[in-house]
């Protein structure tokens, strides 16, 4: 009994040295939402009804806005975010924009623009 008891203690006290930050989650991203360069916008499908996944990828954890424009070049939707470094899948939602062509952009804080797509809602 103190054989297993000890095997116990031996095996616990081995496990219990691994440290928890060396146990992180992977995101799978899609195919079509991988981005090659370091930083950059990327949408899953240039045809949208009401929603589409949307991978930023930066080089550092950040702020950044995501601007949305119309076809006159009016932002018609403004959200700012904190992301990570790498990439970050999203969800934009596009049932209240009325159908028409659209670019969505990616600015730092200092509004500098880091990628910008287009895409329509159908």
């Amino acid at each position: 009994m103190k054989k297993v008891i000890l095997a116990v203690l031996v095996i616990s006290g081995l496990t219990g040295c691994v440290k928890d930050d060396f146990i992180v989650p992977v995101q799978e991203v899609k195919e079509q939402l991988q981005i090659k360069d370091a930083v950059g916008i990327k949408l899953e499908s240039a045809f949208v009804t009401t929603e589409v996944a949307m991978n930023v990828k930066m080089e550092v954890s950040q702020s950044v806005t995501i601007k949305i424009f119309d076809i006159s070049n009016r932002v018609v939707s403004k959200e700012t975010m904190n992301v990570k470094a790498g990439d970050n899948i999203l969800k934009v939602y596009t049932s209240a924009l009325p159908s028409s062509a659209y670019r969505i952009g990616l600015f730092d804080s200092n509004n500098k623009q880091l990628g910008i797509t287009d895409f329509n809602k159908l």
